[in-house]
């Protein structure tokens, strides 16, 4: 260990504590338990940010290093507010369509290619669509809740009467199960799964047409729950059968609306308006704390702005780059998919992906 100039004893302090001023010597780490070390005040110079002459070609997140050609410290980090970049297109351009799931396991179902309603759905794995096995009942501008791999479509049509036909999907095949009560078109869809979720708003073809009327579906049958405060068609939904939003759509009074209802299960509660009233818009969400809206008609014309959903309010957002109406959408309010749709009468194949990215930045240190 060393030599010890004095005895032990005589380095214990009348307050109980041991005095190592006068000690020499090295004592071998292996003597030493770090549970016991303590009231250290000085570290060896930390040696984990590289020095290179050139940035990193493929850095990873949070990778720091410092640039000796440009004398600079930099960092991949990511960036302080979200955006919409470009994304595998769709292989049939379809308007009117409906979609499920994440940002990188989505499913999107229905729409109409021209304005032929369209069987066909297709399944994103993150990079491209791949299309799948057809619906039984070729419609668009239904409801649509759950995953990739447990989903339910319901209602849709041409318009105005609406089908009350309704598909689950187990991965693979699309299988008819119970009827709505209520037939409509233009409704909004929210649930887990094929096993449990809800259906409310839309349009019926008999008076009132912009319908209140909410269902909850049980993985077998669909019961008439509590209405909607606003009926309205063309909105668009995001949640669970426990927990679930209802966000814009147009009515006969005022119009085109930004209204947003808050179902908590039992009952609807209308909360904080949208920032810009529309309709046939992109939407999705988790529950009725979290979600994301883009796209859709304003009156005149189309829009490309996008607003997300914290519980209480909503919060502009960069917008999309494409404007279009009667986008499908996926994912969540930090990472969405919004993908087809129509703009000016044309149907677009074109998906855009929403969220957060990684950047080199300069640390700013001198």
């Amino acid at each position: 260990m060393g030599t010890i100039t004095r005895s032990f004893a005589n380095n214990i302090t009348s307050g109980g504590t041991f005095d190592a001023t006068d000690l020499t010597g090295t004592i071998p780490a292996s003597n030493i338990a770090d549970a016991s070390v303590g009231n250290i005040t000085d570290v060896p110079a930390l040696t984990s940010v590289s020095t290179v002459a050139s940035d990193p070609p493929s850095p990873d997140a949070g990778q720091i290093w410092y640039n000796t050609t440009d004398k600079a410290l930099r960092a991949y980090i990511q960036t302080s507010s979200a955006a919409w970049s470009t994304g595998g297109s769709l292989n049939s351009a379809k308007g009117g369509i409906e979609g499920t799931g994440t940002q990188t396991a989505a499913i999107a179902a229905g729409g109409e290619i021209m304005s032929t309603p369209t069987p066909a759905p297709e399944l994103k794995d993150g990079t491209s669509w791949t299309e799948v096995n057809n619906l039984n009942t070729s419609r668009g501008s239904g409801g649509m809740f759950g995953t990739q791999t447990s989903a339910l479509f319901v209602d849709g049509g041409p318009p105005p009467a609406g089908l009350s036909v309704c598909e689950s999907w187990n991965g693979t095949d699309w299988t008819e199960v119970a009827d709505l009560n209520s037939s409509r078109v233009g409704g909004g869809g929210a649930g887990a799964d094929n096993t449990s979720g809800l259906y409310y708003g839309g349009y019926s073809a008999t008076p009132p047409q912009q319908v209140v009327v909410t269902e909850s579906w049980n993985g077998t049958s669909w019961t008439e729950v509590n209405d909607l405060n606003s009926g309205r068609v063309s909105g668009s939904a995001g949640g669970t059968q426990t927990s679930a939003l209802y966000f814009g759509g147009y009515n006969y009074s005022p119009n085109v609306v930004g209204f947003t209802e808050s179902w908590n299960g039992t009952s609807w509660t209308e909360v904080g308006d949208m920032n810009t009233a529309r309709y046939n818009i992109g939407g999705h969400g988790t529950d009725n704390t979290s979600a994301i809206v883009f796209a859709g008609d304003v009156v005149p014309g189309l829009t490309t702005a996008t607003e997300t959903w914290n519980g209480s309010s909503w919060t502009e957002e960069n917008d999309m780059s494409t404007a279009r109406e009667t986008p499908g959408a996926a994912g969540i309010s930090t990472a969405a998919l919004g993908f087809g749709g129509s703009a000016d009468g044309t149907r677009l194949s074109a998906t855009e992906e929403f969220g957060f990215s990684n950047v080199v930045t300069d640390l700013g240190v001198s």
